[in-house]
């Protein structure tokens, strides 16, 4: 039953407009998902039960909790490192200043490869099983655990130079109990996967899959504050095109792949055009295209190894 609102009382509702228009008034992306988020986490429930209890009073406490986190969101912190976790492709990841953010951007990997795995093997293979699948910059690990929670008996062998981001992608992996089937590697770029016991002798995998860092130099200056002063720049910045990193996958990714198997890299829209020739003049791979995202902007090309 509802609670009869009461004017002098600051309830989920109020808060919610109060938040919410402070963050429009800041320009903040999506104020009203953060204004949710933070206020769910703030009494520890779903976001949801918001809704289904609007003239529930917030104590003292929470407010003061409440009004700390909105104060520094409006500098431009993340709300997703304020309140520790992030969505992607329909699961909650954790997410701190060790990793990226995740994207809805970065989904157009995880749905082409779904896609194109449901369209070879129809309903003969559902769950995956026999799949290899390499991720490459995997950062909180939210593609390969996305994947794996969607191919049930498939295996990744996910790798990222930095240690302190595997720490994160090993408990995202333990939170939606894939740790058994992902392999977690420390290196750079393709390195860890050269060495790994099942593409050692090559062309094993049936997915490379990537995000590595991808802003070009020219386009840093004009990255919003809530990214470039809270998120790692090594997971950001892609050298003077942006392909700095792009370029390494597109030349060794064939080599682990096999025949068939597909190379997936996300880049930046400006250079999709520029890293879709690139990939194309690789002797080892046809069928090269660039996928739009959610917002059909050309975020991801695809080749297929020949």
């Amino acid at each position: 039953m509802s609670r009869t609102a009461n004017p002098d009382v600051w309830t989920t509702r109020r808060l919610l407009v109060w938040i919410g228009q402070a963050f429009t008034k800041a320009a903040l992306d999506s104020p009203r998902l953060q204004a949710e988020m933070l206020l769910a986490h703030v009494i520890g429930c779903e976001r949801l039960r918001l809704y289904m209890d609007p003239d529930r009073p917030v104590s003292p406490l929470e407010r003061q909790t409440l009004r700390d986190l909105v104060a520094r969101a409006l500098k431009h912190e993340p709300v997703q490192y304020l309140v520790g976790e992030a969505w992607f492709f329909g699961l909650a990841f954790q997410v701190d200043r060790r990793v990226l953010i995740p994207r809805p951007a970065t989904e157009t990997i995880v749905q082409e490869v779904l896609q194109h795995h449901r369209g070879v093997h129809g309903g003969a293979n559902t769950t995956g099983a026999g799949l290899l699948i390499g991720d490459v910059c995997t950062g909180s690990g939210c593609i390969a655990v996305a994947l794996l929670k969607n191919l049930p008996a498939a295996r990744v062998a996910a790798s990222d130079v930095c240690p302190d981001a595997l720490e994160v992608a090993r408990a995202n992996a333990v939170r939606h109990g894939v740790s058994d089937r992902v392999d977690f590697l420390c290196g750079h770029l393709l390195e860890p996967l050269m060495d790994y016991p099942s593409t050692r002798a090559g062309k094993s995998l049936d997915y490379l899959v990537a995000n590595p860092p991808y802003i070009p130099d020219d386009e840093w200056p004009a990255v919003l504050p809530n990214v470039k002063d809270h998120e790692p720049h090594t997971a950001l910045r892609g050298g003077p095109d942006g392909l700095d990193l792009v370029r390494p996958l597109l030349a060794d990714g064939p080599r682990v792949l096999k025949p068939g198997g597909l190379l997936l890299v996300e880049v930046a829209e400006s250079r999709a055009e520029q890293g879709r020739a690139e990939m194309a003049a690789h002797a080892d791979l046809v069928d090269v295209r660039v996928l739009p995202d959610f917002e059909g902007r050309p975020r991801v090309l695809v080749g297929r190894r020949a």
